[in-house]
């Protein structure tokens, strides 16, 4: 019989797990000794927090990253194949969203895997939610381009398509680069657009706000460097 493919959330920061997880995770968790991650020492930190009584030198680890060789995926799988369940965990969040975990469900999904998805911070999702933008009609769209100028075209056209098609536009950046951004939009879009600015979601240092491109303008802006942050143009 095949084992069964869990996809496991991560948290989005420091905070108690019980508040972002229910109890049901744990004793799904528990029961896998077969994890597909992208850094053994976060995910191995991670399993002792859902319980300290795991024995983690018991467990098994797939690395799955940029690094990874893409013919070496398939083969990550075989313990299901033996009927074993496996687990894929991200580094944070949802797993197969912005995360490579996609890759691995893909191949799952073609061999007639079951695949679970478990409850858990979707700082995307969440972000949405408390923008007070359409929720009926959105657009995860990743991360913008690098270059400025590329950038800058990304940010007019998801400002076009937030007007026209009265569409939430959802996207990130890496963390370091987000005042560079933020700075970026306050310059490219209309005065009348609205931004919402979620980071550190489900911390303690939660910061969510909605304001027009010209009342960001009239504030201090918030110091979001280094802080995981989603950004959503409406």
């Amino acid at each position: 019989m095949r084992g069964t493919l869990y996809l496991i959330p991560n948290t989005l920061g420091e905070c108690d797990l019980n508040s972002v997880f229910p109890s049901k995770n744990h004793d799904i968790i528990v029961g896998i000794k077969h994890f597909i991650v992208e850094d053994v020492r976060t995910i191995r930190r991670f399993l002792k927090k859902v319980d300290k009584e795991i024995d983690i030198d018991t467990l098994s680890f797939y690395t799955l990253n940029k690094h990874t060789d893409p013919k070496e995926v398939s083969s990550y799988l075989a313990p299901l194949e033996q009927g074993f369940d496996m687990g894929i965990i991200s580094e944070a969040g949802c797993p197969a969203i912005a995360d490579p975990g996609a890759d691995v469900v893909r191949i799952a999904q073609k061999k007639g895997t079951k695949v679970v998805p478990m409850i858990g911070p979707s700082s995307i999702l969440l972000g949405l939610m408390a923008s007070g933008f359409n929720g009926q009609s959105f657009a995860f769209v990743g991360y913008l381009p690098i270059e400025e100028g590329e950038r800058t075209k990304s940010i007019k056209h998801l400002e076009k398509r937030a007007h026209s098609e009265n569409q939430s536009q959802i996207f990130i950046e890496t963390p370091y680069r987000n005042m560079k951004l933020l700075e970026q939009l306050l310059n490219t879009c209309q005065s009348s657009t609205m931004i919402c600015i979620a980071c550190d979601v489900t911390t303690d240092n939660e910061y969510i706000r909605t304001k027009t491109v010209a009342d960001w303008k009239k504030q201090p802006l918030p110091d979001l460097n280094k802080r995981p942050c989603i950004f959503i143009i409406y």
